[in-house]
């Protein structure tokens, strides 16, 4: 039985919505625009459709994100598929943008050198991004100190030849909706493993890799945090609880440790799973933890289940945000109205990508579809 409560989430699936749909030479190619929120309603991939929704909260955007179809390397017989990336930035937005500029060309990259795609290519494009910004991070640390301080969490999935690889370091989340025949419904099924000081076993992992440091993890202003700095325990960037020389002067006083750090107190490796996609998964839901802070698995599931397929990335966004209005005792109408910067004190950016998994398309070796990379806010390119 569907609970009171998400009947009035998946409520408003049943209309048939028309925002923004004025037209445009491109149709929606580029993506749509309302107020604070960038859509992309519904597009072809390798392996099937596509929806994706971006909110903006923070004066500067700080969540980025990509979908890619087409070739997974350099070379011309080489595997073709699907990618996704929620690069979700803290600090400040330059580590997230430049993951989105580096790491899937990386991916590349390594894919080709090693003739095909495998979890030891997505951790080497993961580590050489990693090294790429903080090499940054050293040329630019006189004149801009403070990107010592920007980081990224990064999720990452990848459709090749029948797999489905996930990546992540952060918080982010990926959830695939498969269908159980027997009880003819569609179960959510988490897919990433998340690296937030809130899980025991972070902590615990924390305490096992920092032996000799008792305050690697302190509960501050009722949250678990490492060092009382930050939340996640893995990422790309946060140089100052990477390397000891970003972690002085000119660095602001609220980043500096009061002793020096011999390891990386963070990490940038991913926790990567390999599977084999079956019949009965539908789709997957990719969002940073701004949606995952309103909605639980098995919600956006159903919102996704329930729903046409067409703007459902954006019924997530909005879905999440009219429970983040509720948190506040505010309605949704009321929420829309506060501008971007303000509005980061009711909820966070939200990235929502939603993939749509064709069974007969997924483990095919050609593809005859437009090889386009989109990214979230509308920039669009062959690649």
């Amino acid at each position: 039985m569907v609970s009171a409560t998400l009947k009035k989430i998946v409520a408003p699936c049943w209309k048939p919505s028309v925002e923004g749909d004025s037209s445009c030479k491109n149709g929606d190619a580029y993506g749509r625009i309302d107020g604070l929120l960038w859509y992309k309603d519904l597009g072809q991939h390798v392996n099937g459709e596509y929806s994706m929704a971006v909110i903006q909260a923070n004066n500067l955007l700080e969540d980025q994100s990509q979908l890619v179809s087409g070739p997974m390397s350099l070379l011309e017989a080489g595997p073709q598929g699907t990618f996704v990336g929620i690069y979700d930035g803290h600090g400040g937005p330059e580590a997230a943008r430049f993951v989105n500029e580096h790491l899937f060309k990386n991916i590349k990259k390594f894919t080709s050198e090693n003739q095909g795609m495998s979890a030891d290519v997505i951790t080497k494009a993961f580590l050489a991004t990693e090294e790429e910004f903080l090499t940054l991070v050293k040329k630019q640390w006189l004149s801009k100190p403070q990107i010592a301080s920007v980081g990224s969490c990064c999720l990452t999935g990848i459709i090749c030849s029948g797999l489905l690889y996930i990546a992540n370091a952060g918080d982010s989340r990926v959830v695939l909706g498969r269908m159980q025949r027997h009880a003819k419904e569609v179960k959510a099924v988490q897919l990433s493993c998340e690296h937030n000081a809130s899980y025991e076993s972070v902590r615990e992992e924390l305490h096992s890799l920092h032996p000799d440091d008792p305050q690697i993890v302190v509960m501050k202003h009722k949250v678990w945090r490492v060092k009382g700095m930050i939340q996640v325990s893995r990422s790309i960037g946060d140089a100052y609880l990477k390397k000891s020389e970003f972690n002085r002067e000119p660095l602001l006083t609220k980043f500096r440790l009061s002793e020096p750090f011999h390891k990386p107190i963070l990490k940038a490796e991913p926790t990567i799973s390999v599977q084999k996609l079956h019949p009965d998964d539908q789709f997957l839901i990719f969002a940073s933890d701004g949606l995952w802070e309103h909605l639980s698995n098995d919600e956006a599931v159903d919102i996704v289940q329930s729903c046409p397929r067409n703007g459902i990335a954006r019924k997530l966004v909005k879905a999440g945000l009219r429970e983040a209005a509720k948190k506040r005792e505010m309605r949704y109408s009321d929420l829309k109205k506060i501008d971007r910067g303000v509005r980061r004190h009711f909820h966070d950016d939200i990235t929502v990508i939603v993939l749509f998994l064709g069974s007969h398309l997924i483990s095919r070796s050609t593809w005859r579809g437009p090889f386009l990379s989109i990214r979230g806010g509308g920039t669009i390119s062959d690649i």
